[in-house]
């Protein structure tokens, strides 16, 4: 949204794996330009499967929530540009904005740890809240 890029920063994804060593629990370290982190932790195992096989280019088997936003996107000739990762409460929410020919859509208040995962299927912008890394320094 225009007027907060300043609020937010942009993050790659540097690591996916597990919390657990039975690969319950995903965890993702979304890494911002300057070299500063930001370890996601609490969301599904499945979903850290996804986000990895995803950047491994391998987008052949989607996952059926994933595959209805696919179909929907395409159908109305919209394109994922950005995702915003932002704390709510206590969890972790996004934002995810979707560009067409009439203008920008955006969807609010999704989990994180899947908003992630379809922007590392579109191959598209992940952008954090800066206070998101500034809190993980302290931690």
């Amino acid at each position: 949204m225009p007027g907060d890029d300043d609020e937010y920063v942009t993050a790659r994804i540097s690591y996916v794996g597990f919390v657990d060593q039975v690969g319950l629990e995903g965890v993702v370290i979304l890494k911002a330009e300057d070299g500063r982190e930001f370890p996601m932790r609490a969301f599904s195992g499945e979903v850290a499967r996804h986000i990895s096989r995803f950047q491994e280019g391998d987008k052949g088997a989607i996952p059926t929530i994933y595959n209805l936003v696919e179909e929907i996107a395409a159908m109305a000739d919209l394109m994922l540009t950005e995702v915003r990762v932002y704390q709510s409460g206590t969890v972790l929410r996004a934002n995810l904005y979707f560009q067409g020919r009439k203008g920008e859509i955006v969807l609010r208040n999704y989990r994180a740890s899947d908003s992630i995962a379809l922007a590392s299927y579109y191959d598209t912008s992940i952008k954090v809240r800066k206070s998101l890394f500034e809190e993980a320094l302290e931690h």
